[in-house]
């Protein structure tokens, strides 16, 4: 009959048990697959469709303006009175090249050229205007 070992004999097993360690990461990615859309911050608003091609959101600075026209310099909101000090500001801090306006499809077009007016007279090297990408009728 042969003997049982103890312990003492077997000694200490050196390899890692990483079974657990392959659950936990796979929960947390689904976690993460899931949660990330709902991540993506900014303001609400409706975007005029357009034929466009998408921005990348971590691509330079956002500028939005609300449907009851309130100005936002990423997700804060601004008066328009302070708009013209802080955006050009914000802009040197940041080291943004290229900043996006993003306006409600029912914001007054004097409005949008407005605040367009203002961000090209801060000497920002590119700015774009963010419209929902057309889908073929």
């Amino acid at each position: 009959m042969p003997r049982r070992r103890d312990r003492k004999e077997l000694g200490y097993s050196a390899e890692i048990n990483v079974t657990s360690l392959v659950d936990v990461v796979l929960t947390l990615l689904v976690i993460f697959m899931i949660t990330a859309p709902m991540m993506q911050g900014g303001v609400e608003v409706k975007v005029p469709r357009a034929q466009t091609q998408s921005v990348p959101s971590s691509e330079g600075l956002i500028v939005t303006v609300d449907r009851a026209g309130q100005v936002y310099i990423g997700e804060a909101a601004v008066r328009m009175e302070e708009f013209a000090v802080q955006f050009p500001a914000i802009v040197k801090e940041r080291g943004a090249s290229s900043v996006y306006l993003k306006a409600d499809e029912a914001v007054p077009y004097g409005r949008v050229v407005q605040v367009l007016g203002m961000m090209k007279a801060s000497d920002v090297a590119t700015v774009g205007l963010v419209a929902e990408e057309e889908t073929g009728n």
